[in-house]
């Protein structure tokens, strides 16, 4: 049952570090009466001379109070032609490919198991959840390091109430196949994979990405309370703020580890969701694009900073 539940959520976890670093982003109310300060939402416009697209940031699972969402947000997605995503969920050949892929990644090789393999104080504190959570340890034991962590987390978020289907992409893909809208995918399914399959069985990496989700779940309830203050408030600040949470281990070499999965999972992504955006934009289309919100924090790498620096005028709704 856990190697399903795993792998079910490999999809959205790999947008993810995003929920532990992207549980979050999006709405809040907003108001055109001149006696209430305008409040913003996680919903930015990004535009060149003659045309724009909307970029939104995703809470990729969410739970009922979420909705509805913000008239500000809906209309901006009703103004537009398309709707793109990291990957179309909600076609059944892609969500097929995503069990094989992940199935085909995540698996250690024969005669290996994750027991065998993790240094004492990983192993440890992992067998020690399992125990809490009353899942079996071998359950695990044929997961890639990096797969676990993945599973482990999934397994957390769901404890807190929150539910992949109620995401923000879920639910806007619902609505473009009720509005007749095209679905742009901006990832293969492969490519998303592959951004944590290279944190390989005997990888530090994947070593290190596993102690940090550990470490993460210990700590889930208030770091998801900071991603849903700054959410419902707008607020980037608080959001990277929460963020930094993230990895909290300390040392040089966790450091560099660090910096690598950050690289994997949100810096190559990110530059080439500016260049697709940027296609857009030169093709005059008008696309609502909707991807986790923590692809959109940060000066360094994050999607809008590498509009901005390609010269687009980047405008907070």
């Amino acid at each position: 049952m856990l190697l399903t539940i795993g792998f079910f959520y490999i999809y959205r976890m790999t947008r993810l570090i995003s929920i532990v670093a992207g549980l979050a982003m999006l709405l809040s109310a907003c108001s055109s009466d001149s006696g209430h300060v305008a409040r913003k939402h996680f919903l930015w416009k990004v535009s060149d001379s003659n045309s724009s697209v909307f970029l939104l940031g995703s809470v990729h699972f969410a739970d009922p109070s979420f909705y509805p969402l913000d008239s500000v947000i809906e209309n901006a997605f009703k103004a537009s032609s398309h709707l793109a995503v990291e990957v179309d969920v909600s076609n059944d050949s892609v969500v097929s490919e995503i069990a094989t892929q992940s199935q085909k990644f995540a698996a250690l090789e024969e005669g290996r198991t994750l027991s065998g393999i993790l240094p004492d104080n990983v192993k440890g504190p992992l067998d020690s959840l399992c125990r809490s959570w009353n899942i079996p340890c071998e359950n695990l034991d044929k997961l890639r390091p990096w797969a676990a962590a993945m599973t482990m987390l999934a397994v957390g978020i769901q404890f807190l109430g929150l539910d992949a289907e109620l995401g923000i992409d879920v639910y806007f893909l619902q609505q473009a196949h009720a509005q007749g809208k095209g679905i742009i995918a901006l990832e293969t399914v492969e490519e998303q994979v592959a951004a944590l399959a290279g944190m390989g069985a005997n990888d530090s990496v994947g070593m290190y990405y596993l102690k940090s989700v550990l470490h993460e779940i210990g700590i889930l309830d208030s770091m998801i309370a900071g991603y849903m203050e700054a959410w419902k408030a707008g607020d980037d600040s608080l959001f990277a703020a929460t963020m930094e949470m993230e990895f909290s281990l300390g040392d040089k070499t966790d450091s560099l580890l660090e910096r690598e999965i950050v690289e994997r999972i949100y810096f190559s992504r990110n530059r080439k969701m500016a260049e697709s955006i940027s296609e857009f934009l030169k093709q005059d289309s008008c696309v609502f694009i909707v991807v986790g919100a923590a692809h959109l924090v940060g000066k360094e790498e994050s999607v809008l900073e590498l509009l901005r620096r390609r010269g687009y005028t980047v405008e907070k709704m």
